[in-house]
């Protein structure tokens, strides 16, 4: 009587544990990568090679965000300041201070400011920043009262949750795009009136945030 099996079959069963072993270990590899500080954490404050306060340079000087992050508005991306900004200041406030060492040879050799990104989403996810600033989305939105912090920390999970909160009810939070970067402002009427703001502006300025998969996942 000829085998039922073929003798290959016999193989089955260790393929079978290698590959769970595998889709195992890419789960694991792809939870410990994507659930870091980095993506979902609250709070998370990375060292800086260079100990840069936004109370003091917008919260008290009033430097407009757009200053330092030029092209915030027109650009799918938020650019970090080159040396040259901070010594447009810095080349006569502080000029000595060792605190600024790393800018200034930043600035002498060319070299970028090694800062450590601290909002970041996964590369799987499409984020515009020009869109949202242009359709009255404040900073303070997605990266807290930033005007208020002298070290600055992730305050908000940047999850697919936290984003579909807002699409899915965007009067709640869009404002005047004149009003973006006056991070201090409140809706004078309170909750009602930014909800009958944000309805007007969403029925006016036609925002439609997308909800589908292939709307931030391209």
């Amino acid at each position: 009587m000829s085998n039922l099996f073929p003798k290959s079959a016999n193989k089955l069963p260790f393929q079978i544990i290698l590959l769970v072993f595998v889709l195992g270990s890419l789960v694991a590899a792809g939870t410990t990568y994507y659930a870091t500080n980095s993506y979902i954490n609250v709070g998370y404050a990375p060292v800086q090679p260079v100990p840069f306060s936004h109370a003091l340079h917008n919260g008290q000087l009033g430097i407009d965000c757009r200053y330092c992050h030029v092209g915030v508005d027109k650009s799918g991306t938020s650019s970090v300041p080159a040396a040259q900004t901070c010594m447009n200041c810095h080349n006569q406030v502080k000029t000595d201070s060792p605190l600024l060492a790393v800018v200034r040879d930043s600035y002498a050799s060319g070299d970028p400011v090694p800062w450590v990104k601290i909002h970041q989403v996964p590369d799987y996810v499409y984020f515009n920043h020009s869109v949202h600033i242009n359709r009255g989305v404040s900073c303070v939105m997605c990266h807290g009262q930033i005007n208020e912090m002298d070290v600055v920390h992730q305050a908000k999970p940047l999850s697919m949750g936290f984003c579909l909160e807002c699409h899915r009810s965007p009067e709640k939070f869009v404002r005047d795009p004149k009003l973006v970067t006056q991070l201090d402002w409140k809706n004078p009427g309170g909750e009602a009136g930014q909800l009958e703001d944000g309805k007007k502006f969403v029925h006016d300025w036609n925002i439609k945030p997308p909800q589908s998969c292939s709307g931030c996942h391209r």
